[in-house]
């Protein structure tokens, strides 16, 4: 997460709920978007935390084993100092910098629209 710059709060904060109901216009949504935007976050720091942690991993038993898992765990510890994938993805959005889409809606939207063209045109005819 090295192209993550911004400073990201690692405490929560308490903030206004209808700040998160403003881009969806429900706050049920807004806190399934950031649970899974979180989770991707929580994903992609996984996967770099065990690409990290195998870079010092090796077959040789001794002395070495002993610094070897000394690294390991200040890349660890570097990780836990790293704030939480809810705050991230919370700042995210409160920042605007998520896409936010919901099919359903729109599919929803789209067939009112149709219905509303349709009863234009019989109105005309």
């Amino acid at each position: 997460m090295e192209e993550n710059k911004k400073k990201v709060a690692d405490t929560t904060i308490t903030r206004n709920t209808a700040m998160f109901s403003q881009q969806t216009d429900n706050i049920y949504e807004t806190v399934a978007m950031l649970t899974k935007r979180a989770n991707q976050i929580a994903i992609e720091e996984k996967k770099e935390l065990h690409k990290k942690i195998d870079e010092y991993t090796s077959n040789n038993d001794g002395m070495d084993e002993y610094f070897e898992n000394r690294e390991q765990i200040d890349v660890v510890r570097r990780f836990e100092r790293m704030p939480k994938p809810v705050l991230t993805a919370t700042d995210e959005y409160l920042d605007h910098k998520l896409y936010y889409r919901n099919p359903a809606k729109e599919s929803f939207n789209q067939r009112m629209e149709e219905m509303e063209n349709e009863i234009i045109a019989d109105q005309k005819n």
